[in-house]
């Protein structure tokens, strides 16, 4: 293909390459890699895998000079290797303390999203979004990673701070869109984030723990959403979809971006978004460690993501698209899923790159152009941004109250130092350190104590006065002797907050630093305090309600550009004209969730003992004095092995930590074709989460595909697990009974079964009149044993369409020394009428009933009866074969028969009468082949 070739998406989409999967496959990732240098590793998924896009971050960035050459050689792979399209290159330069690329040659500093609100200015903001993608698209940097659309809805303990515009809905949703606009206008797609917002989210403090949003989605839709569905109608290419959590009524969410109510049914169908959505990065800890990277790649696509998010580990890059690969090779991923993606995908490199453009990247030439007009829009930026909220008492400008030789003192908070900043190139996103942190400071560049983050004010303030500046920081430990010290000596106290809501340290030193002021102030008798200015270098909100707080100015970062503008303000040489943005809103809705897992085969060698863990969790989260359904189970209960049953089962499973979070058995009983879902398990701890559903749906679309069935079935007998909806818990019972009701299972046709017991068989006799009534039965019993009384036993049970009752005689028949059949038989012509089985502990196939697998007692079943329709007292039969076969268990000092399938429809009484007791009870469901369907 020339490089000087252009598609539009029209040609972009008619290519026939797209028809190989493995390269469609490929545009559905965007990825990052370490280094400033091509690695081999990124080669090797842009080669081979056929990656479309790649996010760039800091530590890819050195300079401008070798973003410039990086991108250029990523993109000449890609086009050597027959890319189609060129690379989306992605990107995150939001301003202020997050820049990804920071040069202080050709790349300017200007203020984060909050400052930039705070200049009220929407055309300072679309020129500064504009100046921004001008020098991106310069490097050849075609996706930025915003605008950031978020509405601090709580703003008090969000770690978003600044990098958001503010509480106000219409207020973000305004600048929003003139940041997108300049953006576009500069050449370069767009991605909104973070859908559906991080304005509000709760920490409970674990890493694996995800921040939730609690949110309902009516409250959403009326606050955080707005700035959504206005960055939608004005044509943001992209969305970044989260990786929060969602918990409120009817709201249950892991991860936004797993979830297709938030990305297909909220985003696309609420909001009418048809572009681009990536998701959160999946290897973030506590995505990896809940499901899995394989499993999250299935569900983000199923979802309705278009790329999947690795940002750096090439392991589990290889994972994520090995499990997609696998996801559409077994049909839980379609290939009209994957071209709509890439449709998408196709449609938003159009807008901002062709291979001419991409192998020509303007570079160093045009950034010297731009620099002039950039580095006085910059300074007019700042200018405009830094804002007193209060000054009670007039001490603005210091020359006010000082004379020029007293002294200043500086108290700054520990903080890591931007990467934007001159001070420190190689630093990370500015944040506070935690109290206490033991972060060695002389090992690395980019943590630096707030002596050396502040210098540079401190110097500068000094450059403004011919009095001494005295500069310490502080810590945790708050107000120490020689804190007071310096605050008794000096004439004025500028004291620096950074995030103070989130760091309470820095709220608890800045009241006893007043404190101290105001009490000396008392002691010398003066009308007035001694000078103390408050700087927020982040959170407006630190003291922004705090009246006690007489001055107060906030500069949105602490970038050098920040504080030289802070300076000027503080000595009168520049009048603030920034403002606090915004105000807050509530509001309310309530929507269901569904996600979509990838339901992959049971391998026996790979999950047989993650799905005995399972069940040992699922069997102890009942009540201490109630047996579970799984008492005595393993995953050998659920592997029959016989030849006429075909099983096939299926896992939902954490690839990463190969944990099981679902498991799912089917049988087809080729003796009466009928289908079963034999069970669906899913760990308590991911309920509520569709993985049963995406496990339901599996199942039923594999039987489907099988053909020749006559019937599904709710329930089994064999393995007699799950007779059909466990009925033992009346509001689990209306629960279940709902969701199969959704799968599409007609619940109001359900039968009930279940199994009984009769325990202490030493102390048990027969009760008389049923022995009497026996008596006087025309028909004979015989207990009988081996495949020689085959031929009439099965004639007689072709009578029964009961699923699993064929090949439980023919199991038993076969295994002459451990089980038996008991027979009744009309003496004048030999006709057999009525058969029973006879299973005992040591039986091959007993694994498939638990309860005779209880250690604590013998326990024999009795199985299967068969009667004759022809039999008109059914009742009276059916107890003449269970006395028979409970006398000859307890030949056997057995303490304990099983009844491990009994019809409800009124036999329960004549048991009842014998002495069996109600271990479980069902309620089986079945329906013709006809009328299921895979529910959507």
């Amino acid at each position: 293909m020339s490089s000087s070739s252009t598609l539009t998406p029209a040609s972009m989409d008619s290519l026939t390459v797209w028809d190989d999967m493995d390269r469609a496959m490929g545009q559905l990732f965007i990825m990052g890699f370490d280094g400033t240098e091509v690695t081999p590793q990124i080669q090797s998924l842009i080669e081979k895998h056929h990656l479309g896009t790649i996010l760039l971050t800091a530590k890819n960035l050195k300079s401008a000079e070798q973003t410039t050459k990086l991108v250029l050689d990523l993109q000449t792979i890609a086009h050597k290797a027959g890319h189609p399209v060129p690379l989306a290159i992605g990107l995150d330069q939001e301003n202020g303390g997050v820049n990804s690329l920071f040069d202080e040659s050709y790349i300017r500093q200007f203020p984060s999203a909050m400052g930039v609100a705070a200049t009220g200015s929407t055309e300072m903001a679309y020129e500064i979004a504009k100046a921004t993608g001008r020098e991106l698209s310069a490097v050849g940097i075609n996706w930025i990673m915003g605008p950031g659309l978020d509405v601090l809805t709580n703003v008090k303990n969000q770690p978003l701070g600044v990098r958001s515009m503010g509480d106000d809905p219409e207020e973000v949703s305004k600048f929003g869109v003139a940041f997108m606009k300049g953006y576009k206008d500069a050449g370069l797609a767009t991605c909104g984030k973070h859908f559906p917002s991080y304005g509000n989210l709760e920490f409970l403090g674990s890493s694996l723990d995800v921040p939730i949003i609690t949110d309902s989605l009516e409250q959403l839709s009326l606050s955080a959403l707005v700035p959504f569905r206005d960055a939608i109608s004005h044509g943001v290419d992209g969305m970044m979809v989260g990786g929060c959590a969602m918990s409120s009524a009817g709201v249950n969410v892991m991860h936004a971006c797993l979830s297709d109510q938030v990305v297909d049914s909220l985003l696309r169908d609420d909001l009418g978004f048809d572009g681009v959505v990536m998701s959160e990065c999946l290897e973030m800890e506590a995505l990896s460690q809940n499901i899995g990277v394989g499993g999250g790649t299935i569900m983000a696509v199923n979802a309705g993501c278009d790329l999947v998010l690795c940002c750096r580990l090439f392991s589990v890059q290889e994972e994520a698209i090995k499990y997609l690969k696998l996801g559409f090779q077994d049909g839980a991923i379609t290939a009209d899923r994957i071209r709509q993606s890439l449709k998408r995908m196709l449609r938003l490199k159009a807008t901002c790159t062709n291979w001419e453009k991409a192998l020509n990247p303007a570079g160093i030439s045009s950034l010297s152009t731009l620099r002039p007009e950039h580095t006085a829009l910059s300074a007019e930026a700042y200018n405009a941004s830094i804002t007193v909220v209060r000054d009670k008492d007039r001490l603005l400008p210091l020359t006010n109250v000082l004379d020029p030789d007293e002294e200043v003192l500086l108290l700054t908070p520990l903080v890591k130092s931007l990467p934007a900043s001159a001070l420190s190139k190689g630093g990370t996103e500015g944040s506070v350190m935690s109290p206490g942190s033991s972060t060695p400071w002389g090992k690395s560049v980019s943590l630096m104590s707030g002596e050396n983050v502040f210098r540079e004010l401190g110097r500068s303030i000094a450059r403004k006065r011919q009095g001494r500046v005295l500069h310490t920081s502080y810590t945790a430990h708050g107000i120490r002797p020689s804190h007071e010290n310096l605050i008794n000596r000096a004439s004025a106290i500028i004291v620096v907050t950074a995030d103070a809501n989130r760091n309470l340290y820095q709220n608890g030193f800045t009241k006893h630093a007043a404190m101290i002021c105001k009490s000396q102030s008392l002691r010398a008798g003066e009308h007035h305090e001694k000078p103390m200015l408050v700087v927020s270098v982040s959170s407006p909100y630190d003291f922004a309600l705090d009246t006690s707080i007489s001055t107060y100015l906030c500069t949105y970062d602490f970038t050098e550009t920040a504080l030289q503008t802070l300076v000027e303000v503080l000595f009168g040489d520049l009048s603030p004209t920034g403002a606090l943005p915004g105000s807050i809103s509530h509001s309310r809705k309530i929507h269901h969730a569904k996600q979509h897992w990838l339901a992959e085969s049971f391998d026996e060698d790979r999950d047989a003992k993650a799905l005995d863990d399972l069940l040992q969790i699922m069997e102890q989260e009942g009540p201490v004095n109630q047996r579970s359904e799984l008492f005595g189970c393993s995953s050998k209960t659920f592997l029959l092995h016989n030849s006429g049953i075909e099983e096939s089962h299926y896992v939902v499973r954490n690839s990463s930590t190969r944990s099981l979070l679902g498991f799912c058995c089917t049988y087809f009983f080729k003796s009466t074709a009928t289908a079963v879902i034999g069970a669906i398990l899913v760990d308590p701890d991911r309920r509520k989460l569709s993985i049963g559903h995406s496990l339901h749906s599996r199942a039923v679309r594999n039987l489907l595909q099988r053909g020749g069935i006559k019937r599904f079935q709710l329930g089994s007998r064999l393995p007699g697990v799950f007779l059909g909806i466990p009925t033992n818990k009346t509001m689990e019972r209306k629960r279940l009974r709902r969701w199969f009701a959704s799968m599409g299972w007609n619940t109001a046709l359900s039968r009930p079964v279940c199994s009984m017991i009769l325990r202490d068989l030493s102390r048990w006799s027969a009760p008389e009149k049923i022995v009497r009534s026996m008596q006087h039965a025309e028909v004979e019993f015989e207990l009988v044993h081996g495949r020689h009384h085959a031929e009439s036993i099965l004639e007689h049970v072709k009578t029964s369409s009961r699923q699993g009752v064929m090949e439980t005689y023919q199991l038993a028949l076969a295994d002459q020394t451990s089980c038996g059949v008991i027979r009744a038989k009309r003496p004048k012509d030999g006709t057999l009428v009525g058969t029973v089985v006879l299973c005992s502990p040591d039986a091959s196939w007993a694994e498939a009933i638990p309860p005779l697998k209880d250690t604590n007692e013998i326990t024999w079943a009795i199985s299967s009866p068969v009667i004759s329709p022809s039999v008109g007292e059914y009742s009276t039969m059916l107890q003449g074969l269970i006395l028979l076969g409970i006398r000859q268990v307890k030949k056997q000092q057995a303490d304990a028969v099983l009844l491990d399938c009994v019809d409800g429809d009124g036999h329960f009484d004549s048991l009842s009468a014998i002495g069996f007791s109600v271990l479980h009870s069902f309620e089986e469901v079945s329906c013709d082949a006809e009328s299921m369907s895979v529910p959507g």
